[in-house]
């Protein structure tokens, strides 16, 4: 997990803390359980930040509760209304996971790619700024 930096602002949600660096919305995961009211605030939140501009996101993912099937399908539905693509640093496996989990029947409706080194997620990200 990186450190969250001094040199900006930073933004406190219920299940991430933010901040932006070059275009890229940046988020460190919490290990919250996901709820359809805490998705609901935390989107208002990255449209805040953002200025309601679709940008790309370099999410830091930890293990979290799984959310249920109605929370799931909600995410996935409001990720193309505030992210251009979504690239997730974690160890193996936690990405694999989460994908599997959120696409196992339909394609990801933002570009999405897994990495487990940031140098590279944000170098990817790059090109949807």
């Amino acid at each position: 997990m990186p450190t969250i930096p001094t040199d900006r602002q930073i933004f406190e949600g219920e299940i991430a803390t933010y901040w932006l660096d070059d275009g890229i919305l940046v988020s460190l995961s919490k290990s919250t359980r996901r709820t359809v009211a805490n998705i609901t605030g935390n989107v208002a939140l990255v449209k805040r930040i953002t200025n309601n501009q679709k940008v790309p996101l370099l999410i830091y993912l930890r293990n979290s509760p799984m959310p249920d099937k109605a929370t799931r399908t909600f995410s996935t539905e409001q990720l193309p209304q505030v992210y251009s693509a979504m690239a997730m640093v974690s160890k193996p496996g936690l990405a694999q996971f989460i994908m599997q989990l959120l696409f196992r029947f339909q394609q990801p409706p933002i570009p999405m790619k897994h990495f487990t080194d940031d140098a590279a997620a944000k170098a990817w990200l790059k090109q949807y700024v």
